[in-house]
């Protein structure tokens, strides 16, 4: 059987010698950077963690598929920093900032085609399976990014708008890796769906924590600034839930105006231009979170999402060590100082 530190070592092993062509250096150096900076690593570790849900040991198969899955969110992360004019990622200059912009549409263009000659090297007997999975993800995740583009003209989303556009942008990429594995594995119609519902709730339950953290984190945990989702005003799960609810209770009298949506629209009109500016303006928005209640809403909604994750892979019968592995998985997942 494939333990934890197995995987870990693959990993490590996998991203260690992963290699990009020499030359053009402008177009593949960027490649090489981003690979290079890390990061948790969660989708290929998914494709992993799936794939030995199945099998004893690791087959060659696996490895470029999962790194396939990398690679594809490497891609996204390069081009989101340029539609949102961001300087750093992970602590580091953002590839748009340490080159160019056109240099990063042009990497991450590349970046995408090699993540489908990644993927193309599944298993011939899966590989039309693997191919329609992976093709239908990858189009799904821009469909997230163009509605979030779109959120950012909008004045407020609704809830179920919210959740369709993190279920593309986010959950939708976790939930292939898991099924991605599965299949390559050999497992049946069954237990790949039940993973893939898996990784879809997980991936619901990331995002609204990465949510949860920019407002209420530690930013030496969180690695940036707490409280920029606040003053750029971005539809998260909290300020979605935030203006639903508070228009609720305002109209029905639990709140008023100084404290319901009337207030937190008004707070979202706060200046922001110095730090000074800004930081009223989080303190404001955070002050009206905690009198409706989201601060706790926010935390029962990822505590759910976790356990209809983990319905799902109770249903697929691997047995008691197989399961807890996928539990500790999405306890850590989610467990980034909450």
């Amino acid at each position: 059987m494939i333990n934890e530190n197995q995987i870990e070592e693959t990993l490590d092993k996998l991203f260690g010698s992963l290699e990009f062509p020499a030359d053009p250096a402008g177009l593949y150096d960027p490649l090489r950077y981003m690979i290079g900076i890390g990061g948790k690593r969660v989708r290929p570790r998914l494709c992993l963690l799936a794939y030995s849900m199945f099998k004893d040991s690791f087959d060659e198969k696996i490895l470029e598929p999962a790194a396939a899955l990398e690679v594809f969110h490497s891609f996204t992360l390069i081009h989101d920093d340029i539609m949102d004019k961001s300087d750093m990622r992970r602590g580091v200059p953002t590839v748009c900032r340490k080159w160019d912009d056109n240099t990063a549409i042009i990497s991450g263009d590349v970046m995408s085609i090699d993540s489908y000659r990644r993927i193309a090297k599944a298993p011939v007997e899966v590989l039309p399976k693997v191919l329609e999975l992976f093709t239908a993800t990858a189009a799904q995740v821009c469909e997230g990014q163009q509605y979030d583009m779109e959120f950012e003209n909008d004045r407020e989303v609704s809830m179920a708008a919210y959740m369709k556009m993190i279920g593309l942008k986010t959950a939708v990429l976790l939930a292939c890796s898991a099924k991605l594995g599965a299949v390559i594995a050999g497992a049946d119609d069954r237990a790949c769906d039940l993973l893939y519902k898996f990784g879809y709730n997980l991936g619901l339950a990331f995002q609204i924590t990465d949510d949860y953290l920019d407002t209420y984190g530690d930013s030496e945990i969180f690695g940036k600034k707490i409280g920029g989702d606040i003053v750029n005003n971005k539809k998260t799960w909290l300020l979605t839930r935030a203006l639903e609810k508070g228009g609720e209770m305002e109209q029905s009298g639990v709140v008023s105006q100084s404290d319901g949506k009337t207030a937190l629209l008004r707070a979202m009109e706060m200046k922001t231009g110095n730090e000074t500016d800004k930081a009223a303006k989080i303190a404001r928005v955070k002050e009206i979170y905690g009198n409706l209640g989201i601060d706790e809403d926010v935390k029962y909604e990822i505590i759910k999402l976790h356990a209809q994750a983990m319905d799902c892979a109770g249903m697929i019968g691997l047995g008691k060590v197989r399961y807890e592995m996928l539990h500790r998985y999405a306890d850590r997942l989610l467990g980034r100082n909450r």
